[in-house]
């Protein structure tokens, strides 16, 4: 089940930090940053109980992938808060997205065989 993965789980912790963080954004980002901080960090658990739930192996892996390339869009919308000076960039924050990226990438190759004797996928 998608719940028992801790990738699954460490990724809906993320998304009370970034409604956190993007409640202090200014007005006007509304429905620029906010908006789109808040859909690609809200895509990253949906693709991987959506992937679980496929027919098949290649299925889910897509739909990890997909997460991962949400992973990717916040961190980028991230760099770009920061630069904009909308937050102070938080370590803890980013080191979240990092654990989260480093699960997806290891359950990927789990799924695909490519464990490498790293531990079991339903864990992660």
């Amino acid at each position: 089940m998608h719940t028992d993965l801790i990738a699954y789980q460490k990724s809906m912790d993320f998304i009370v930090e970034i409604y956190r963080i993007t409640s202090l954004f200014p007005p006007e980002e509304k429905y620029g940053l906010v908006s789109q901080l808040r859909r690609g960090a809200v895509s990253i658990p949906t693709n991987i109980s959506e992937g679980v739930s496929r027919n098949s192996t290649k299925e889910y892996i897509r739909f990890l992938y997909i997460s991962l390339g949400s992973v990717s869009e916040t961190e980028c919308l991230l760099e770009i808060s920061k630069r904009l000076r909308y937050y102070e960039a938080e370590k803890a924050l980013n080191s979240e997205l990092l654990v989260i990226k480093k699960m997806l990438l290891k359950l990927i190759g789990t799924l695909k065989g490519n464990d490498l004797g790293m531990g079991n996928a339903e864990i992660i």
